[in-house]
């Protein structure tokens, strides 16, 4: 039995501290379940310095999102880091994006802070995405690969 894809949504990649966790961590756990689809690996640096170089980072930045949509397209679940004290922007479009297409969506609230409207974890139209899909919204990483795994033997 083949594991399902999950495209793997966050903001995590644009600093150290976050990549660490990213790459160390989060990627990780979520393999023990199911086959993490990480969007931060479809460019190379080499490739946003040369298009920068080249004046052509508009062209490069619409292509990594071609490659995101191409990556959630092919998979079955998304899982989605909503820490913040606002959901980072791309990551809410993903989770969108993905509920629209099908995908049963997650996400992972682990921060302090309040988002969203009263009695939400989130901004509303994010947390009602992912609850329309068939997932939910989580607390730890622990309960996000239970989610994650509980959903991948259930099956499309």
């Amino acid at each position: 039995m083949s594991r399902r894809r999950c495209y793997v949504a966050s903001p995590l990649g644009f600093t150290d501290a976050g990549r660490e966790y990213y790459t160390q961590t989060l990627i990780p756990a979520l393999a023990r379940v199911v086959d993490p689809i990480d969007p931060w690996s479809l460019a190379l640096a080499t490739e946003i310095e040369t298009a920068a170089a080249l004046g052509q980072q508009r062209d490069l930045w619409l292509e990594i999102g071609r490659r995101n949509a191409d990556a959630i397209d092919s998979c079955e679940l998304l899982a989605a880091v909503l820490d913040g004290q606002e959901v980072d922007s791309g990551t809410a479009a993903e989770v969108g994006y993905a509920s629209a297409k099908g995908l049963t969506c997650f996400g992972l609230r682990t921060d302090l802070r309040l988002s969203g409207e009263p009695n939400m974890a989130v901004n509303l139209q994010v947390e009602y995405f992912i609850e329309r899909s068939g997932g939910r919204i989580v607390g730890s990483l622990g309960e996000l690969v239970a989610a994650l795994a509980a959903s991948a033997t259930q099956g499309p």
